[in-house]
């Protein structure tokens, strides 16, 4: 990895050929007129397509593999020292993770948040997140623990969950250590930590010899993986930073460590009938509110259910992997929630249904929705020029979450 950066002087040019053919060639990548600063988008679009086109040649010359390539440069630079937080790298049943704690006095212990980071379980790191985590506890007053958990698709599932899990029963087994109130913890995450998040609520919801979780936070979270073809997947199948195929993609690599019978996932045949319909309560566009079918809805055409494929993926019904999906028993023990949505996003709908279904079983929810926002939009806060005056307001509707827990 040494040589990358000389490598990326040389092959950048290239790379921009390469993301400008593709803007150019391709019109399924859509940046929607109504995004938060569409210009800006499209100038991170045409990063992304550059990275990625620089990736493929670094893999096709063996130099290291696309994904290596991609946490290389997704990775960002180390920061200084932060004058209002103490920040210490620790393990956590040997799990790396980053604590940050304010540096000024209290009047009583703090509010405890964990913090899964996104990234599709195989990107994403300490310091990919290191400033939204250091804004969160600055700006909320809490001690914040981030967790570097094992990516895919070198670590297939359930390594990502069982890491987040052993690194939430360390700190609330040690709360005091780190002037934790037990009543005031949260679990938080974006993305693929936001399915992390949800997973770890609801393992923990019934655990009598744990502090309970005070709530959970969950950002545009993807939370199953059954129908790639509700509305907003088809709506926003083309925007950055997450495309339709990128979400089936990721959860894939993530569950078998490759994306075979992508297409498939894709159609939906690799869930059989039987169980569609058992999910459908759940899973379903009737679920979804009128007002997200404004820019159109595409009717599911039938499927042939392939066995062999479901044979490969049928734990894709593990709510461990697919929160959407638990049973109703343990929907209502979870603590109070905050879903944060965006309408340019695939996932939008996986945060719908779940705001149903917490609602449904008596959970308090908090929604925030990004009407002019896009899946990864928190992410890039204060991130090289590319922040997004709509993801600071939802970081900030976060953090106003939490100062009131």
């Amino acid at each position: 990895m040494a040589l990358l950066p000389a490598l990326l002087l040389l092959l950048l040019p290239l790379a921009a050929l390469a993301a400008a053919a593709v803007l150019l060639g391709l019109p399924g990548y859509d940046i929607p007129p109504g995004v938060n600063q569409p210009a800006k988008l499209r100038l991170v679009l045409t990063v992304l397509l550059g990275t990625a086109a620089l990736g493929r040649i670094l893999e096709k010359t063996g130099l290291c593999s696309q994904i290596t390539f991609g946490r290389y440069v997704r990775q960002g630079r180390k920061l200084g020292l932060d004058p209002k937080l103490f920040i210490q790298d620790l393990q956590f049943n040997k799990v790396p993770v980053r604590v940050y704690q304010p540096k000024a006095t209290s009047d009583g212990p703090r509010r405890g948040i964990l913090f899964f980071h996104g990234g599709g379980w195989v990107f994403g790191s300490l310091d990919t997140y290191e400033k939204v985590c250091r804004y969160l506890s600055r700006e909320s007053d809490s001690v914040v623990v981030s967790v570097q958990y094992r990516l895919a698709p070198e670590h297939k599932y359930p390594a990502a969950y069982e890491d987040c899990l052993s690194a939430s029963l360390h700190f609330l087994q040690h709360l005091q250590h780190y002037g934790v109130d037990p009543a005031r913890v949260t679990v938080c995450g974006d993305s693929a930590g936001g399915n992390l998040a949800a997973a770890v609520s609801q393992t923990l919801a019934g655990r009598s010899d744990l502090p309970r979780l005070r709530a959970q936070i969950l950002i545009y979270p993807g939370l199953q993986a059954l129908d790639f073809n509700l509305p907003s997947y088809h709506q926003n199948r083309g925007v950055p930073l997450l495309f339709r195929e990128r979400a089936a993609f990721f959860a894939l690599l993530y569950l078998n460590g490759d994306a075979l019978h992508m297409q498939e996932v894709l159609e939906g045949s690799h869930i059989p009938p039987d169980m569609r319909l058992k999910y459908r309560k759940w899973v379903s566009p009737d679920n979804i509110p009128e007002e997200f079918k404004v820019r159109g809805v595409k009717p599911l055409r039938p499927t042939d259910f392939i066995a062999e494929v479901y044979e490969t993926v049928k734990r894709f019904c593990e709510p461990n992997l697919c929160p959407l999906l638990a049973e109703d028993s343990v929907v209502h023990q979870l603590p109070e929630s905050f879903i944060l949505t965006c309408e340019y996003d695939v996932l939008r709908d996986d945060g719908l249904l779940y705001k149903k279904r917490l609602e449904d079983n008596g959970v308090p929810v908090t929604w925030y929705h990004l009407k002019d926002g896009f899946h990864g939009i928190i992410s890039l806060y204060d991130y090289c020029g590319f922040s997004f005056p709509s993801g600071k307001r939802g970081l900030d509707s976060v953090v106003n979450f939490l100062k009131s827990l």
